[in-house]
């Protein structure tokens, strides 16, 4: 296990937390839904199998906090905390799934996206018990994918064919 940072990591990030910042306020201000083509979870997700799970981690809960307070986009309160939970952990769940466990890109993508959903799910259940919220966890769940499934058919599809011209066509050591 590696104790200090790279350059290349933090270069990545960088990048990707650019993008994740970027792609939603292109979709927003053309008038494209973000509930529909997910456009922040897509750098997160990628972030999690190019960056050790810390940095990935960080970047899926920076990315709606940074967003929602730069462009108002998510909502910070009750939105923007629900998808600090689900893109860090789809961040987290990636990386560990596809770099320490070395599980197949799609595999791994699946596992994360049901799990970041589920925790989605806990997150607006303790909303509710904290804040008495009027959010229902398992239509929220529901609805998410639901509303959400163009664009996670986009994702299935743009990720692994992404990591494969990555890890193919360039020398990027994902050790």
């Amino acid at each position: 296990m590696r104790n200090r940072i790279s350059v290349r990591d933090l270069v990545i990030s960088g990048l990707l937390l650019a993008l994740g910042l970027i792609i939603p306020s292109i979709f927003h201000s053309s008038g494209i839904s973000g509930k529909v083509f997910l456009p922040m979870h897509i750098p997160v997700l990628l972030g999690g199998f190019l960056l050790p799970p810390l940095f990935a981690m960080f970047l899926g809960m920076l990315t709606p906090i940074l967003s929602s307070l730069m462009t108002g986009m998510p909502e910070l309160f009750p939105m923007g905390v629900i998808m600090l939970f689900e893109l860090g952990v789809y961040g987290l769940a990636a990386s560990l799934l596809y770099r320490k466990f070395r599980m197949p890109t799609i595999i791994s993508l699946i596992i994360s996206m049901i799990i970041g959903r589920i925790v989605a799910g806990f997150v607006v259940f303790l909303l509710i018990v904290l804040f008495t919220i009027e959010m229902d966890p398992i239509i929220f769940i529901k609805l998410g994918v639901i509303t959400g499934l163009p664009g996670i058919i986009i994702q299935l599809i743009l990720i692994p064919t992404l990591m494969y011209g990555i890890n193919r066509y360039t020398t990027i050591n994902l050790d």
